[in-house]
């Protein structure tokens, strides 16, 4: 049972460390957040993005650790879809990008000749860790 529950508790702090670290990476390496205030013209309030990004990142793993739900009327879909279209186009326009940055990480690590194995390298991790989420955690 401890060994079940070590086990567990490193999982959950291995897979915490590396959602946070490829979303420190893509904000990092893409320039999200001065993009948006250069884009929305709000260069001087830069330090308001940065806390509001990470009080929504604090509050939503804590609502999350929580287990709340929420009850909203209908109506309600339309706003939140919206603003969820214009979050997915942005992740969307900034994962392509992604692609352009996998080559000079190879240059910068030596690692030119071997970029194929790279890219297959994150797809079946992605594959594994999809197919454990739903094949074992999910069946409780």
């Amino acid at each position: 049972m401890v060994l079940n529950n070590a086990i567990l508790a490193f999982v959950g702090l291995a897979g915490g460390l590396a959602v946070g670290s490829g979303f420190v990476a893509f904000l990092t390496v893409l320039d999200l957040i001065p993009r948006l205030t250069v884009m929305s013209r709000t260069k001087r309030f830069v330090y308001l993005y940065e806390y509001a990004l990470i009080l929504g990142a604090i509050f939503s793993t804590w609502v999350d650790f929580r287990g709340w739900v929420g009850f909203l009327p209908v109506i309600s879909t339309v706003p939140l879809g919206l603003i969820g279209g214009c979050f997915i186009g942005l992740l969307a326009a900034a994962l392509t990008e992604v692609l352009n940055v996998l080559p000079i990480l190879a240059k910068r690590i030596r690692f030119q000749g071997y970029i194929l194995y790279l890219l297959m390298a994150m797809v079946f991790g992605k594959v594994a860790g999809s197919l454990f989420q739903w094949l074992v955690l999910s069946s409780h």
